[in-house]
């Protein structure tokens, strides 16, 4: 029996990294993609999370329930506090982007650096990390960089510039921290033209498509 994973998407520059992550490490499963991407250029505007945007990533996802999805995982991290209140409504597992990201980086422990492109993400993503440690029992310092003008060079196609942008700040904080997190799915292409270092850089398509497809598994 086919599994059915439902990608919950609010900008297209998450979709190309998350379908890359499952046609690499789980080609055999089915992809239902639903999307509103009025929702990213709307949370940029007012750089909070309304109660409207909350009813829209609802409805989204109710669609891909709707259409057979076994599990469902929202691609845009910036939505990812919002995702613990809903679940409850959905008869199958739903997981936000970063969660199991988040759950790597506190493991690593010590000094985690954040990058993110998208102002909302930044503060998004520490706050997790913060209440991730907590959680898990453990003391961590988060050092966290928003470059708005690498999400504005992505949306134009100039993918070199966002890359180059990224690339930067992960020089920057890899020098002295731990473990450094890329805080968007439309990050992860930057990591095509880096050459790693010591200090683990992580992002979240390969760590999510790997969770989502355990958890519809369990449940199928």
């Amino acid at each position: 029996m086919s599994i059915k994973i439902g990608l919950v998407h609010a900008t297209m520059n998450s979709v190309q990294p998350i379908l890359h992550a499952f046609h690499t490490h789980h080609p055999s499963v089915d992809l239902i993609n639903v999307m509103d991407e009025g929702l990213i250029w709307e949370l940029n505007k007012t750089n909070e999370i309304t109660k409207d945007m909350t009813r829209r990533l609802i409805d989204i996802a109710s669609k891909a329930e709707d259409a057979g999805a076994d599990a469902i995982l929202l691609t845009c991290s910036s939505f990812s506090p919002n995702v613990e209140g809903f679940k409850h409504l959905f008869s199958v597992p739903i997981i936000s982007s970063d969660e199991s990201m988040l759950n790597e980086a506190v493991k690593i422990g010590g000094k985690i650096g954040v990058v993110a492109t998208v102002a909302k993400a930044g503060p998004t993503t520490t706050n997790l990390l913060y209440e991730t440690a907590e959680k898990q029992g453990k003391e961590i310092e988060v050092e966290t960089v928003v470059i708005t003008e690498a999400f504005q060079a992505l949306q134009k196609g100039d993918q070199a510039k966002h890359d180059e942008m990224i690339h930067t700040e992960i020089d920057k904080l890899s020098s002295h921290c731990d473990v450094v997190l890329l805080a968007q799915y439309s990050m992860a292409r930057a990591m095509d033209s880096y050459e790693r270092g010591e200090t683990p850089i992580l992002t979240g398509p390969e760590v999510s498509a790997n969770a989502i497809v355990e958890l519809a598994t369990a449940k199928v």
